[in-house]
């Protein structure tokens, strides 16, 4: 069975020169360590005090920065690993494929649970503490897991019960559509991907609009909240970005063959870099309690050296 992408032959036939691919690699490996190295920071702020683990909306945001490293992490390996290893083993390539399926598609999810819990804040506030609980929270967030899964975990068992054995001790250039190249499974994406764009963007337009409405005082509260969720807005906009990945290689296949792989690194920083760079921006800097506890970590951090 052929591949059903003519994107991994183009990517294959124009490699980078060395020059290019060392400038390239080093953005982003540059990136990808400090984007990790400020998420590392609001994570051990938010596991040194105890104030957050009891506010489902820091617990959300806690599992989002999580979510995002370990994204972060296994897109920067994959990209490094297809310079320099360029062919990887079938089953480690699905392996890391997987997990970095979960975790992208987690992101959009997360974000819309945090704008519907900002507007039962803003909107419901009597109600918020019986409705966002610690234990709803931790519910919401396996359901969120459960349903990437449920989107995901279809590819590999396709894969198996569809590609001979000896598929799996191959080597192969190491993307979604070498590692589960059945042609089932890219229909499968291309509708759930749909499907996750409607209710995710639904999400966010009903709560921002019902925040604009509901709140009819102009207090900091309400204008916050609109404004943190039109930043949510922004970032699952990059963030689904992702669902629409496939329809622009096309594109970019038809309009640039020659500088193909260029476009895919533009893609790359703009799709799976960029959105996970917001949300420190969100919290660690607008948010006012959660500045307040991060700024006293980083001091304690100079005054120890």
């Amino acid at each position: 069975m052929n591949v059903s992408s003519p994107n991994v032959t183009v990517v294959i036939e124009y490699r980078d020169s060395f020059t290019k691919a060392v400038t390239k690699n080093v953005i982003v490996v540059v990136l990808g360590i400090s984007i990790n190295y400020i998420n590392a920071n609001l994570i051990q702020t938010f596991s040194k005090n105890q104030i957050f683990y009891l506010n489902p909306r820091y617990i959300l945001f806690f599992h989002l920065v999580l979510n995002d490293m370990i994204q972060v992490t296994l897109t920067v390996i994959l990209f490094i690993v297809s310079y320099t290893l360029y062919k990887i083993n079938v089953s480690v390539c699905a392996a890391f494929i997987l997990i970095a399926l979960f975790t992208t598609e987690n992101t959009p999810l997360n974000l819309a649970c945090m704008a519907v819990e900002c507007y039962i804040a803003i909107c419901l506030p009597l109600h918020h503490v019986q409705i966002c609980t610690v234990k709803r929270t931790l519910m919401l967030i396996s359901l969120i897991w459960m349903t990437s899964m449920l989107s995901v975990l279809p590819d590999l068992f396709i894969t198996l019960a569809t590609e001979p054995l000896n598929f799996f001790d191959s080597r192969v250039f190491c993307l979604r559509e070498t590692a589960f190249r059945n042609p089932h499974i890219i229909k499968k994406r291309d509708i759930t991907y749909i499907v996750y764009l409607v209710i995710v963007w639904f999400v966010i337009f009903y709560t921002y609009f019902k925040i604009l409405f509901t709140a009819k005082t102009a207090s900091n509260n309400a204008k916050k909240a609109r404004n943190t969720i039109l930043l949510h807005g922004f970032q699952v906009l990059l963030c689904m970005a992702t669902y629409a990945d496939p329809l622009l290689q096309n594109a970019l296949l038809q309009w640039f063959p020659k500088n193909f792989s260029d476009s895919l690194f533009a893609c790359y920083i703009i799709i799976q870099i960029l959105p996970r760079s917001i949300s420190p921006i969100i919290y660690g800097i607008r948010d006012t309690t959660f500045r307040k506890y991060l700024k006293r970590n980083l001091l304690c951090k100079v005054s120890l050296q």
